[in-house]
Parts: structure tokens; C-alpha cells; sequence
């Protein structure tokens, strides 16, 4: 795998069951990748750790006074100097290239899990969790892997070596060959405690991110109510929290540096002062001495890595567990759609769902009024076939959405929520989404009364005469509220998909505009399948059916105006009554009826005088 390959064709299906799983999974899919920077590294660090012998058969050379030794260990020198040169150029290379593959497959696989979920996804997990794991857990989860083969390599190149020795000269290689598994493993009975506290370092720095995130979302709101300060507070207390956090952690991993540092020192001198002995003994040369005594301080160099690995592996395991949750993560209905529908057209026809008994007429403007804002919304996404949780499937003439494929009915069901999102770019580019190619981005825009909003871009833009090239910034922050849902609006507009959910669409725009705004829909959805959550009636009664919803389930159907006068659950929705209010129409209502049932007994008892009189008037005919 090369870097100019990515993307992938398919990610494939990763093994998100936990953290070390999804870790060895992406290793096992870059087996080739590894093997190359494996076989890289050894050739590096072998090179390495052979200059030390060279060194040694140079200088038993010049004390023998042999020429031919002395240029075989030069030749041999410049040997190992070529040999480590090439395979640390290629182990770095192969290194990047796995580190970067890495990190690219776990960001692949995470925007193709945030587009299956769709809007569920925020549902199930913090925002701020999402935007951590796609930024900074993708590094270090690609740290730990391209890590890994560099690992292997210094084990491999470490165990060779102390081989060699023990064979070059088995006194020292015994001394050497026993400690250096010593200096391998000594800092492991304090790993468990420095991954600890590295976790909850990754923890803190994790909750300070979603809060940060959050409160950037929310900071033209904060502003207005005067929280801004108050969340400000909250972010500094959480990032010295972190601060404090990474202050301990890095204390524990100094103090395994420290160890990795005084123990190899401890290992040479032992060596030399046991090598001297032997040699004052005559049973060492000095060449020998030497040749270990330089193997020694190279070994430290693949040492390192121990530590590099342990360091990976405790900054990389939390961060692949978060990944792991996300990606666990599964709709409530199945993706794949149904293989035998997989080539039809698109459905069409009426909306029904049946946990509700909603029913959206096709080619007819339906409005659907909720109490509950957040039950709309949960509707709302169920229609547009991405629940939250498992349950009977929406049809869409007459087919379950969870038979098609995600594809599919998404083209047919657009479902536009209640906190549209403006990606920064020109307002081309925000209209630059598949469509039916039927309405025009002027009707589209016309529709939903954008005129003053394309007036207040050209005017924000420099040198920008085309509306179409003005300028929109990150989740349209220049622009007000219901500036942003106008321009959602006509960007949904613009889209005509066979059925359109909309979700409080008009929430903070004011009335006229409102009611300008709902002519336009009606207009130009004319023969399209419209659902409108809302509550506003100057929306209501441009629909052709409301539909009320109390408690998941449909409880009255009609229009604006008749179920305002009959159903007293619908006009408190609507005219937004108090409970006093309520208790009071119920008092009249229940007056009304006593007043018509008295009315009904007066004719009843006149209907009964009636008849008496009219038989005593037969009985003296008689």
C-alpha cells in the first residue's frame, strides 16, 4: 500500500469489539506495509550493531600489524555504513507510509460511519467525542501502528546481537546476553501505572475538547444570554485539569527514561570492569573488549523502542477504544437495503409510518404538530428512515425504507432538521448538492425568501458583485439565524426530492416573512410529498392535512382552522395556552354542552306535550 492509493476502495469491516482489537485488526490489514518496514529495519539496525565488531577486527588489526585485516574491517565499515543509511531512509519511509495509511483507514471508516448513522449519530455520542477521535486519536492510533514494526525489528536485531556475542566471546556475551533481557523488561512493572495515568490524562484532554467544541457551537447563544464567561470558566478549569494531568504522566514516563538511561550505564560498566579483568588475565583481547564494549552502547539505541512501544501503546489504546465505541455504533435498521430491490426505481407514493399512524398523502403538503420538540425531531428522523431505535419500518409506497439501500432512500426522503448546518465556502457551493435538476437555485432561493440574505453576503464579500460567489463563513456564523435557516431551506428546496421532512423550518424567522415563506413551499412543492413539523399557523394553514401527534401516537387529523375549534390538545399546542387557560376552556365547553343538553330536554318535553294534547283530541273525536 502507498500513500497515493488512499482513499481506500472499502476500508473494510473493522473489529471495534475494544480497543486492542481494533488495534490489531488495522495490523492485520497492513501486513504488507509492516513486513516492508520490518524488513527495513532490520537492516538498519543490524548494520548498526555490526559497526562495533568492524571496529573491534580494526583494532585487533593494528595491534597484529596485519594490512589485510585492517582494509577487510574497513571494507566491512563502509559496508554497515551504506547498509544503515539505506534502510533508515526506507524504514522512515515505509514507517510514514504506515502511520499515515493508518490514520487514513480509521477517518475513512469514521465518515462512512457518521453518514450511515446520519443525524443518529449525535444521538449516541457526544459531538465533541467524534470530532477527538477523527483529529487527535487517529494519530496516536497510527502512531502505535507504524511503531510496531520498528519494535519488532530492534527485538529481532537485539536477540541476534547477544547471539553474536556469546559466540564472538562468550564471557562478555554471557554478561551482555544476560543483562540486556534485564534492561528490556525493567520498566515494565511501572507501565501499568504510567498507562494509567495516561489514560486519564486522554480522558481529561477528551472532555475538555467536547466541552470546547460545544461551546464554540454555542457561543453566539452563550453571548446572547450572558453565559459566555460562565462556560469560559468551565473550559480554563478543565484544561488546567489536563494541564495537572499531563504534569503526572509525564513524570512517570521521565522516570522510565531515567531507568532506560542508568541501567544500560550500569551494563557498561560492569562489562569494562569484568572485560579488564580478563583481560589483565590474558583471556581478552583488547579488539574483543572493545567490540563489546561498543556493541553495549549501540544496543541502547533499539532499546529505545521498548519504551517507544510501551509509550505508543498506553497513548494509543484509549484513543482506539473511543474509535472502537463510535464505530460500533450501528443503525437502528439494516444498511444493505434488500438485495432483490437493490436495481428498482425509486418508490413513490404515500409516507405512513406505522409506530405512529402518520400518513403523509402523496403530492400533498402535510403538516404534523407535536408537543414535544424533541419527539418531532425523533419523528422526524424516523421518516427519513434513520431512527434512533429499532421498531417497525417507515413505507414509502407501500415499501419498508429498511429494505432499500441507504442510497436509495436518502434520494427519495430528505430530511432537513431543525439546526441546519452551512458548511464555509461560496453560496455556489452550497448549492452544489445532488438534485432533480426540476428547480432552479433562483426558485429555490425566491422560495424561501432569500433576497435580503443575498444582499447581506454580496455586501460582506469584497470584489463580489454575483451572489452566487459570495462568500459563507464556517457554520454561517455571520449571519443570523434565520438568515441560515433560509439558506437551509433553499438548499433543500433546490435538492426536490420525491419526499421533503422539514423540522421547525421557520422557528426564528418573523411572521411575514414566515407567511411568504409558506406560499413559496406550497408553490413550488406542488405535486411533491412535503411534511412540515411545526406549530406555527401561519405554516398550518397552508397545508392541506395536519396531522397532531400527543404521546407517539395520532390522535386528530384535519385542517388548521376546524381542528383549532374542536381539539382543545391541538389549540394549546398551537395558541401556545397556559393551564389556566385550558381549565377555562374546558369550563366553557363543558357550559356549552350542559347549555345544549338543557335545550334538547325543553324541545323533548314540548315534543312529549304534544302528543297528549294531540291524543285527548282523538279520544273526544272517538
Amino acid at each position: 500500500m502507498q500513500i497515493q492509493d488512499l482513499p481506500y476502495p472499502d476500508p473494510g469491516v473493522p473489529d471495534a469489539r475494544s480497543g486492542p482489537r481494533f488495534l490489531w485488526w488495522l495490523f492485520r490489514n497492513q501486513l504488507g506495509g509492516q513486513l516492508k518496514s520490518l524488513a527495513w529495519g532490520l537492516l538498519h539496525f543490524l548494520s548498526i550493531s555490526a559497526l562495533p565488531f568492524c571496529v573491534g577486527v580494526a583494532i585487533q588489526a593494528v595491534v597484529d600489524h596485519s594490512g589485510r585485516r585492517l582494509a577487510l574491517a574497513g571494507g566491512l565499515l563502509a559496508l554497515c555504513c551504506a547498509g544503515s543509511a539505506l534502510g533508515d531512509t526506507f524504514l522512515h519511509r515505509t514507517a510514514v507510509t504506515n502511520w499515515i495509511t493508518a490514520a487514513a483507514r480509521v477517518q475513512q471508516l469514521l465518515a462512512h460511519k457518521a453518514a450511515n448513522l446520519g443525524s443518529a449519530l449525535t444521538r449516541r455520542v457526544a459531538a465533541g467525542e467524534v470530532v477527538a477521535v477523527s483529529t487527535g486519536d487517529v494519530e496516536k492510533i497510527g502512531w502505535f501502528v507504524e511503531a510496531w514494526s520498528r519494535f519488532t525489528a530492534a527485538a529481532v536485531t537485539i536477540v541476534v546481537v547477544c547471539a553474536g556475542l556469546v559466540v564472538y566471546q562468550p564471557a562478555l556475551g554471557g554478561v551482555v546476553a544476560v543483562g540486556l533481557p534485564f534492561l528490556a523488561l525493567a520498566a515494565l512493572p511501572l507501565l501499568p501505572r504510567a498507562t494509567k495515568r495516561a489514560d486519564f490524562q486522554r480522558e481529561k484532554a477528551g472532555r475538555a475538547t467536547e466541552l470546547a467544541s460545544d461551546t464554540v457551537a454555542g457561543l453566539r447563544v452563550l453571548r446572547g444570554i450572558g453565559g459566555e464567561e460562565l462556560f469560559l470558566d468551565r473550559y480554563r478549569k478543565a484544561s488546567q485539569e489536563v494541564r495537572h494531568a499531563a504534569v503526572r504522566s509525564a513524570r512517570m514516563w521521565s522516570l522510565i527514561a531515567a531507568i532506560q538511561v542508568l541501567l544500560p550505564g550500569l551494563l557498561l560498566i560492569a562489562v569494562v570492569w569484568y572485560g579488564v579483568h580478563l583481560a589483565r588475565q590474558g583471556r581478552v583481547e583488547i579488539g574483543e573488549l572493545v567490540a563489546v564494549y561498543s556493541s553495549v552502547m549501540i544496543l541502547t539505541y533499539p532499546l529505545r523502542h521498548f519504551e517507544e512501544i510501551a509509550m505508543a501503546y498506553s497513548f494509543s489504546r484509549p484513543s482506539a477504544t473511543r474509535a472502537a465505541r463510535v464505530l460500533s455504533l450501528e443503525r437502528a435498521t439494516s444498511a444493505e437495503g434488500s438485495q432483490d430491490r437493490a436495481g428498482d426505481a425509486l418508490p413513490s407514493g404515500d409516507l405512513y409510518d406505522p409506530a405512529t399512524g402518520l400518513l403523509a398523502p402523496s403530492g400533498r403538503l402535510t403538516a404534523v404538530v407535536c408537543g414535544d420538540p424533541d419527539a418531532a425531531g425523533l419523528l422526524a428522523e424516523r421518516l427519513g428512515g434513520h431512527p434512533s431505535e429499532e421498531g417497525t419500518s417507515v413505507l414509502l409506497g407501500g415499501v419498508p425504507l429498511d429494505e432499500l439501500p441507504l442510497g436509495s432512500a436518502r434520494t427519495a426522503i430528505l430530511v432537513q432538521d431543525k439546526d441546519p448546518v452551512l458548511l464555509s465556502g461560496t453560496l455556489r457551493d452550497l448549492l452544489d448538492v445532488p438534485a432533480s435538476g426540476a428547480v432552479g437555485a433562483e426558485e429555490a432561493l425566491a422560495a424561501a425568501q432569500c433576497a435580503d440574505v443575498l444582499a447581506a453576503l454580496v455586501q460582506g464579500s469584497l470584489d463580489t458583485e454575483d451572489p452566487m460567489d459570495a462568500r459563507i463563513t464556517e457554520r454561517g456564523r455571520s449571519l443570523s439565524g434565520g438568515q441560515r435557516q433560509r439558506l437551509a431551506l433553499a438548499r433543500s428546496l433546490f435538492t426536490d426530492p420525491e419526499v421533503l421532512v422539514l423540522d421547525e423550518p421557520t422557528s426564528a424567522v418573523d411572521s411575514h416573512t414566515e407567511a411568504r415563506i409558506a406560499q413559496g413551499v406550497r408553490d413550488l412543492r406542488a405535486g411533491r410529498t412535503t411534511v412540515v413539523f411545526t406549530s406555527s399557523p401561519l405554516l398550518l394553514d397552508h397545508a392541506d392535512r395536519v396531522v397532531l401527534v400527543h404521546e407517539g401516537e395520532v390522535v386528530a387529523v384535519g385542517v388548521h382552522r376546524e381542528l383549532v375549534r374542536k381539539e382543545p390538545r391541538y389549540r394549546a399546542v398551537v395558541t401556545r395556552e397556559t393551564d389556566e387557560e385550558a381549565a377555562l376552556d374546558g369550563v366553557r365547553n363543558e357550559d356549552d354542552v350542559l347549555t345544549e343538553d338543557a335545550v334538547l330536554n325543553e324541545d323533548a318535553v314540548l315534543n312529549e306535550d304534544a302528543v297528549l294534547n294531540e291524543l285527548e283530541e282523538i279520544e273526544e273525536t272517538a
